[in-house]
């Protein structure tokens, strides 16, 4: 019970982070910016994406092309020249102001994860400290394990990255202190 409580908890305090974070610090918006000519680039995205939803880079190479030295010369000499786009595409629409959806799967997303983290940080039973260490710990991998990939890969921007990797670990660091508190508050009483 003490694991549910402390990942309640930290869920809790790991979105409203998150809205600090995105809201008033503008964590969520560095390395993002507003295209020069937006209707320009909507206008197209129909007639050279399709209807199919999905992620699409651009320039783009076909893996089954990978064996066929010509073609992976002629993509290398043009993504050397071309622009390069990471695009999530929805062909639909989609309107961002309206986040009745994005709000309750954000914080089950925060909880699901504070969960997670309150079951190591009580498995662990190493006191404030450590738990916090671990906390940190956690952050740290999961920005090492995805954002870095995608700077590296697919080219997100570096302010973006690190943007993200100082919501995550202050984010994690309130969470992680309010959850090892209360995972010590039994211990405490115990050794009393």
């Amino acid at each position: 019970m003490r694991v549910l409580v402390a990942g309640l908890i930290g869920g809790i305090l790991m979105f409203l982070w998150g809205v600090v974070a995105h809201m008033a610090l503008g964590l969520g918006n560095v390395g993002i910016h507003q295209p020069a000519d937006e209707n320009a680039v909507l206008a197209t995205l129909h007639e050279g994406l399709g209807e199919q939803a999905g992620v699409y880079m651009l320039p783009s190479f076909d893996p089954k092309n990978m064996n066929d030295p010509y073609k992976v010369r002629a993509y290398s000499l043009k993504a050397d020249r071309a622009p390069y786009a990471w695009v999530v595409y929805l062909p639909q629409g989609d309107d961002m102001m309206q986040m009745q959806q994005q709000i309750p799967r954000q914080w089950a997303s925060d909880t699901l994860g504070a969960l997670a983290l309150a079951f190591v940080m009580g498995w662990a039973g190493l006191g404030f400290r450590r738990r916090l260490a671990i906390a940190a710990a956690a952050a740290v991998f999961a920005w090492l394990s995805t954002m870095v990939p995608y700077w590296n890969w697919y080219r997100f921007p570096l302010d973006f990255t690190l943007a993200a990797l100082v919501e995550q670990l202050i984010g994690w660091l309130i969470a992680g202190a309010a959850m090892a508190w209360w995972l010590g508050r039994g211990e405490r009483k115990l050794a009393s």
